[in-house]
């Protein structure tokens, strides 16, 4: 038996329900980076809820497994991409203003 097998005895409502609580995390923090001008941030955010939603597609029967959870890893690592972009870019701005005064 692989390691983690026990896995596949909790009912696809039980992943549902992960990925639902993590969409709407995603979204929120979108939300809320959007509003407060991060577009960056909030882009980030935005990519993390829609990979929630392609691993969604997958415990609703709609998409294979292969398939949505490769969509959802594009869609992570651009998640990824834009966070770390926004999270340097307030690091440089920072320190170029501490040097600068």
């Amino acid at each position: 038996m692989p390691f983690g097998d026990f896995v596949n005895a909790i009912p696809p409502i039980g992943f549902l329900a992960i990925h639902l609580v993590l969409f709407l995390a995603g979204s929120y923090f979108a939300w809320r980076s959007f509003g407060a001008g991060a577009t960056t941030l909030g882009g980030g955010f935005a990519f993390f809820a829609l990979a929630e939603i392609s691993y969604m597609t997958y415990h609703l029967n709609w998409t294979t497994f292969l398939f949505a959870h490769t969509i959802s890893e594009i869609l992570d690592l651009v998640a990824f991409a834009f966070v770390f972009v926004a999270v340097t870019r307030t690091i440089l701005d920072r320190s170029t203003a501490s040097l600068r005064g």
